[in-house]
């Protein structure tokens, strides 16, 4: 796996240097092993560290910052839209068959390295199990996992209300969402 010794660069190799993190696959092991949470400011990375776990957003912003302090820009943070369905998150599907949903559309952070799809949302992630899901790709900067990749969210979803003509509105539809956000969490 693609590998580099973490410099005292910037504020996120700071941060992995104070836990003792050294290299970047260390990094990567340790990201994943983190619980799956949101963050209270999603702005500030440093609440991976602080608040001791994150979501796909922060964990992955956190790493391609990482790359991009010491100088690999070449890590791509990639935003894709999946079918989010309970094969793939079996928590989910009690949520999604109230609603009358095979699947929802949810945004998904991941990184691309060297030609190769990682997930270090969870120790188990992997790029495999929702690459034949997806049906939305591109490269976004850690800084856009924000206001950006929600934006992009809902202009999806309201896209996909349009073709699918589900009785839902588009804040209906993301109420849902959050509902399936929170049985992930559970």
């Amino acid at each position: 796996m693609f590998n580099f010794d973490i410099k005292d660069n910037g504020s996120s190799s700071r941060l992995f240097l104070a836990h003792h993190i050294t290299d970047f696959k260390t990094a990567c092991t340790f990201i994943a092993g983190l619980p799956y949470k949101r963050n209270t400011n999603k702005e500030d990375l440093a609440t991976v560290f602080t608040e001791n776990g994150g979501t796909c957003s922060t964990k992955h912003a956190v790493l391609q910052k990482l790359c991009i302090e010491n100088g690999y820009e070449q890590v791509k943070l990639v935003l894709g839209i999946f079918k989010m369905d309970g094969i793939y998150a079996p928590s989910i599907a009690p949520v999604l068959q109230a609603y009358g949903l095979s699947y929802i559309p949810e945004a998904h952070n991941y990184l691309l390295i060297e030609g190769t799809y990682l997930d270090f949302t969870d120790p188990g992630a992997a790029y495999n199990d929702f690459k034949d899901k997806l049906v939305q790709e591109e490269f976004i900067d850690y800084t856009q996992i924000t206001t950006y990749k929600v934006q992009q969210h809902k202009r999806f979803l309201a896209s996909w209300l349009q073709r699918t003509q589900l009785p839902y509105s588009l804040d209906e539809l993301w109420q849902i969402r959050e509902k399936c956000i929170a049985a992930l969490q559970a």
